[in-house]
């Protein structure tokens, strides 16, 4: 008879592992804390965008992943093979947003902006030339996602380059592409739209002033390690 507790280990439930993503001793996930207050990213990201994206958009998906996990967990004890398949897309979506999001909030930072250093400026030199390319080849792909979506730095660990790839909607990085995810920029409109209206480029270009390069820089030595 088919087994469907491989569906356990798919890539985007072993990406929440692979990540360090907190649960309740019941294994249900949660919102993870924010690293500082909702204000502290001004006048980069406004407060008023922080709290609907932490408290309300992040939170959902949280949410939403503990509910289609349930609902997976029942399917598997009862190798409920069609019901399994159908929460492919709620896992997926929820999933990812969750992985994205707890990335995100740790690649900002008030005290954030600037250049990279050490390791990380020698792979970014080594792989993209400069630091200028790589922020010319972020903009082009976070401003050049259609809808909704994500523009990310992440670690190919066949050819051990970085490299820039955009995802749409939540799909996480890792599952999507084989990347190892270290900087991500949300292009979804409720990052920015309050702040920034449609002008996307205008946000994309003021978010480097609040990137965390000491989180992307510990999240490469962690990959290279």
């Amino acid at each position: 008879m088919f087994k469907l507790t491989n569906l356990v280990k798919s890539n985007v439930l072993s990406g929440l592992v692979r990540n360090g993503f907190t649960q309740t001793s019941s294994g249900v996930h949660k919102l993870p804390d924010l690293p500082y207050d909702f204000n502290a990213l001004e006048p980069t990201i406004s407060a008023e965008i922080m709290q609907l994206h932490y408290t309300k958009h992040h939170a959902a998906y949280v949410t939403n992943l503990n509910i289609a996990e349930e609902k997976l967990a029942e399917a598997l004890s009862k190798n409920d093979v069609a019901t399994a398949i159908s929460l492919g897309p709620a896992l997926r979506f929820n999933g990812g947003g969750h992985i994205n999001h707890s990335i995100f909030w740790q690649n900002l930072s008030p005290n954030g902006g600037g250049q990279p250093e050490g390791l990380l400026l020698d792979s970014i030199k080594s792989s993209f030339g400069s630091f200028d390319n790589l922020k010319s080849l972020m903009n082009a792909a976070a401003v050049g996602v259609q809808g909704s979506g994500w523009a990310w730095l992440g670690y190919n660990p066949v050819n051990k380059n970085l490299q820039v790839a955009s995802c749409p909607n939540q799909d996480p990085l890792q599952a999507t592409t084989g990347l190892i995810p270290l900087l991500g920029i949300d292009v979804w409109e409720h990052a920015y739209y309050l702040q920034y209206k449609n002008v996307r480029p205008d946000y994309v270009k003021a978010i480097w002033n609040v990137i965390n390069w000491r989180d992307v820089g510990d999240r490469l030595s962690k990959v290279k390690a």
